[in-house]
């Protein structure tokens, strides 16, 4: 079972990796074989390569800066559900909702976002 600290942990770190745009802050939070899903658009990364890789390719959404507010919604088992409000200079306001199932050691094993423009 995951707990509070751990997931607020892990958020951090994640909010910071979005900062950096460092592969080993990106690859540090997810496992070798951890999945990455994100809709409306269809994202589909397999693997932490694959997660690194993706994620480095949306540095340009960072231009002109943004902040993300997030919260905890529930924990239940080993999966946290998180909903966030993140805001680009350049690209609008979004609405997140996130689900994120770890693994024992504080790893992400499986990540599911809900990314809506506001």
């Amino acid at each position: 079972m995951v707990t509070e600290d751990q997931v607020r942990t892990w958020i951090e770190r994640y909010v910071q990796a979005w900062t950096t745009n460092d592969k080993k802050d990106i690859a540090a939070l997810f496992t070798p074989r951890a999945e990455y899903h994100e809709w409306p658009y269809e994202t589909d990364w397999i693997g932490r390569d694959a997660i690194v890789e993706g994620w480095q390719g949306r540095a340009p959404w960072q231009e002109g800066g943004w902040d993300f507010d997030w919260s905890i919604l529930t924990i239940n088992g080993d999966t946290a559900a998180i909903e966030g409000t993140g805001r680009y200079k350049e690209l609008g306001t979004f609405a997140n909702l996130w689900t994120v199932t770890f693994d024992k050691s504080g790893k992400c094993t499986v990540f599911r976002m809900w990314n809506n423009e506001i």
